[in-house]
């Protein structure tokens, strides 16, 4: 029986190992869970670990930080039962620093157990991991949406609503918006915004962002699509170093954007006296916390969101999959089922 997938050590030379076992449940200390994972999805930021581009990435390590599953073992302490389904954050929170006692959790200043970094995460059949690094899932949603749900759609709502204060009438821009962070944040934008502008690097995304709610699709090979549209009040950059220069750009005078993107190792320049004179805001969002996932739950209860899950494969193709995320030009996003 496959049990999990391990990242040996960083860079691509290797594969990703495929661990096998008898299926016994592994127990959790106190204050922890074990939960059994149904789906994980396959997030660029897999990649980025995989590259080694952290520099404090733990090899060996089980990798993923998106998850899905019911609890069948409790430690000592803990808040959950046995049954619940549940779904990862990005980290453990320690419930007693600033930002915590704010309701910032996902913006601790000392939770250190970082799914598929530090910790071992989701690529595997079981997951053990602190309680409060979990949130309680829709018991009816679809496994490969329910464990992306929270990278996807939780980032697009925080980077949105909460950090980017999105309003009725705005603007936005999203870059990046084929991906699975991009196609969620379509989907949220068109219900508060006039006009949603979706950017791609590649053509073929366009009656599919449309569908999702773009109001106007941009194949932009060049990065230079700020000469080509309208002023945008609000910006989501799901690339980062390629295509931030032009979010900016694309701003209004008092725009703001927000950067989840991270996909090259670059470091971005920055024309500082453009953000002076023009009143321009650069935010970074932090993760979703479990305020930010209760209310993209309540958002789909009231009009259920489009899943962005296009491919589900086995456990054990985990490789193959980062391997053709790695490659580009897919849209939404893929999981794994254990």
């Amino acid at each position: 029986m496959i049990e999990k997938i391990v990242m040996t050590e960083s860079g691509w030379d290797a594969d990703l190992a495929v661990v096998t076992g008898d299926g016994t449940v592994p127990q959790p200390g106190p204050g922890q869970v074990t939960v059994a994972i149904e789906a994980t999805g396959v997030c660029y930021r897999d990649l980025i670990d995989r590259d080694g581009r952290i520099p404090f990435l733990q090899t060996p390590v089980v990798p993923g930080h998106e998850g899905v599953g019911r609890i069948v073992a409790v430690g000592a302490g803990s808040e959950w039962s046995i049954g619940d389904r549940v779904a990862t954050l990005h980290r453990n929170n320690c419930g007693d620093c600033t930002t915590c006692s704010a309701g910032e959790t996902s913006l601790c200043q000392s939770g250190a157990w970082v799914l598929g970094l530090l910790a071992d995460g989701t690529y595997a059949r079981h997951l053990i991991l602190p309680c409060n690094g979990l949130y309680r899932a829709d018991k009816d949603m679809d496994a490969g949406m329910a464990a992306s749900l929270h990278c996807t759609f939780g980032t697009a709502w925080r980077s949105l609503v909460t950090a980017g204060k999105l309003v009725k009438g705005e603007r936005v821009l999203i870059t990046g918006a084929n991906g699975g962070v991009g196609a969620a944040a379509v989907q949220i934008a068109a219900r508060f915004a006039d006009e949603v502008v979706a950017v791609v690097r590649r053509a073929g995304h366009e009656a599919y962002l449309k569908s999702l709610g773009a109001t106007q699709v941009v194949v932009s090979k060049d990065n230079r699509f700020h000469y080509s549209i309208a002023p945008a009040d609000l910006a989501l950059d799901c690339v980062g170093v390629p295509t931030f220069n032009a979010a900016v750009r694309s701003l209004r005078v008092g725009g703001r954007v927000v950067v989840v993107g991270n996909v090259t190792n670059e470091r971005s320049p920055v024309n500082l006296g453009h953000l002076i004179t023009m009143g321009k805001s650069v935010i970074g969002p932090g993760g979703a916390s479990p305020q930010d996932m209760a209310a993209v739950l309540a958002e789909h209860r009231r009009q259920a969101f489009v899943s962005i899950v296009t491919e589900e494969h086995a456990l054990e193709d985990a490789d193959v999959v980062q391997r053709r995320l790695l490659a580009g030009g897919l849209r939404g996003r893929m999981v794994l089922r254990a």
